[in-house]
């Protein structure tokens, strides 16, 4: 049997412990967004499916959207759409060569967190 080669690998994969640079934070509110885009599409073509089939449906989705509740659902969704398109536009840039230094990649999302939460702040007002 051979011994196995001393690792210098981390031990504790505990998330929560490790410190991420806020490219990762990036990265993974990025895939986050897009799940919650992926699952609240169905929701949304629900509504509109609704809206669209009779007058009392339109009423109904109309009732519905009424709802303090509701309106944070939506306020939600659009805040993953607005999310996901700055973060995509960040990784377009990036895909042309800008922006792939390590200072680049953090001044971009850096830009991507401010220019979202702008956006974010902005359609939550348009929505309440």
């Amino acid at each position: 049997m051979k011994k196995a080669v001393k690792s210098q690998r981390p031990v504790n994969l505990d998330l929560r412990t490790i410190k991420l640079p806020i490219t990762a934070y990036t990265s993974i509110l990025h895939r986050i967004s897009g799940v919650i885009l992926f699952v609240g599409i169905a929701v949304l073509l629900l509504a509109l499916d609704t809206s669209l089939s009779s007058e009392e449906g339109f009423e109904q989705v109309k009732s519905y959207l009424s709802n303090p509740l509701v309106k944070l659902i939506v306020w939600g969704l659009l805040s993953a759409l607005l999310y996901h398109l700055v973060a995509g536009v960040r990784h377009l840039i990036m895909d042309t060569g800008h922006g792939e230094t390590l200072q680049g990649g953090i001044l971009g999302s850096k830009i991507v967190f401010i220019v979202s939460a702008v956006l974010i702040l902005l359609t939550g007002v348009w929505v309440w």
